[in-house]
């Protein structure tokens, strides 16, 4: 059937295409099916209904068999007479008057086809879009970075030698408006669209250039240009076992140097040498987590750097402890002693960590990346045991000497009297 329909909707139908309460929709349409008729029809639809784009189409469904409108309005349309307007009817969206148009029998075909495609060459190889040219870059004298007078935006241009400029000119003549693609080793690294036939060898590569992006092109065309033969001088395979085994032994290294230090310190200085081994292995774990968040990939240099900071995180024990001798010395009490042995050794602790770290920083910005991962993972390994060293072990040295253990003073580097 073909029909046009006139739709007045309400709030909460299908669709959300009118907040108008149900019953006050259902008394405006009921009021102009009293005025409406096939001949004011359009009108009346462009005029009032709610369906979107009503007011061009005026309603018009075009033809449609079963199955394609919801259950209620196929009921009232189908046997309705062509030429009527049928009465309100409800269905989902709304409430709907029905002008039924025409309508005709419906020819059911039913056609079984089965394709067999050929397999053609295009199917086992794809085609290649690009046609070659004679133009190589043995006829590119220069390509250099150069801006628009206009708009300061970076574009590469070129320059041809007397052969190239005219196969330059008759391709762009040739190609108006498609594109021509430059390839570097097999590889296409542009495509410029021909805007105007480019005569006298000089030409301009224009497009969405950042500087950085021109001069890897303008590099890339001059590489081209180079008229130097490769030859395969020395070809090497590293198996994933090599890398696994450096990791391994500069772990085991680690883990070594680790037990060495701890060793070396709890046999020199007794308990505060426990105390300093306690504050190497919290730097360890603050370490390895700021490790994790700032994220640092440990590679072999930065292992290295990690291992090395492990040395350096006992330095200020060392001259702090060297210092709590001294002050013992002159005859002060462990509490005193302790104070001013954190702070006369401060200066010497400071400006031993900043000469490192300003080593840090010029491996960091100057050299290349292996080197930047050494110079980073030693930088947070000197900051972070500056904090275990003066903060972390002065506060336990501080709660140690308040306790029972203060009167054993052999623990705490006083010789026995």
């Amino acid at each position: 059937v073909e029909a046009h329909h006139l739709l007045i909707s309400f709030a909460g139908a299908q669709g959300n295409l009118s907040t108008t309460p149900k019953a006050q929709a259902l008394a405006k349409i009921q009021e102009l099916k009293k005025v409406i008729t096939p001949q004011n029809f359009d009108q009346m639809a462009k005029a009032n209904s709610q369906e979107p784009g009503a007011a061009q189409s005026g309603g018009d469904l075009g033809w449609f068999g079963k199955g394609a409108m919801v259950e209620p309005f196929e009921n009232e349309v189908f046997p309705q007479k062509v030429g009527t307007v049928s009465d309100v009817v409800e269905t989902p969206f709304g409430f709907h008057l029905i002008w039924k148009t025409a309508e005709r029998p419906l020819r059911d075909v039913q056609v079984q086809l089965i394709e067999i495609k050929k397999q053609t060459a295009a199917d086992v190889v794809a085609p290649d879009p690009w046609k070659s040219t004679q133009l190589t870059g043995k006829q590119l004298a220069s390509a250099h970075v150069n801006f628009d007078n206009q708009t300061g935006a970076p574009l590469v241009s070129l320059q041809f030698d007397s052969e190239g400029a005219k196969l330059f000119g008759d391709l762009t003549k040739a190609n108006l408006g498609k594109r021509i693609g430059i390839f570097l080793d097999g590889q296409l690294i542009s495509s410029p669209v021909v805007q105007s036939e480019i005569v006298g060898g000089n030409a301009v590569i224009q497009g969405d250039f950042t500087l950085d992006q021109a001069k890897l092109l303008a590099t890339r065309l001059q590489a081209g240009a180079l008229p130097v033969p490769i030859h395969l001088i020395d070809q090497e395979t590293v198996g994933p076992t090599l890398g696994a085994d450096s990791l391994r032994a500069s772990l085991l290294a680690g883990a070594c140097g680790f037990l060495l230090v701890a060793l070396f310190m709890i046999l020199l200085y007794r308990l505060p040498g426990l105390v300093s081994v306690v504050a190497l292995v919290l730097y360890a774990a603050l370490s390895l987590a700021i490790f994790k968040l700032i994220p640092v990939t440990l590679t072999l240099s930065g292992i290295a750097g990690f291992i090395l900071s492990l040395g350096i995180a006992v330095d200020a024990n060392v001259l702090v402890f060297e210092r709590l001798k001294e002050e013992w010395r002159t005859g002060k009490t462990l509490g005193p002693a302790l104070e001013e042995a954190f702070v006369r050794a401060w200066p010497s602790i400071r400006d031993g960590h900043a000469t490192v770290l300003i080593s840090c920083a010029v491996l960091y910005w100057f050299s290349s990346s292996i080197i930047k991962g050494f110079a980073l993972t030693l930088a947070v390994g000197v900051l972070t045991s500056l904090f275990t060293a003066v903060v972390s072990a002065r506060t336990w040295l501080r709660f140690l000497s308040w306790t029972g253990l203060s009167s054993q003073g052999w623990l705490f580097l006083k010789p026995r009297k």
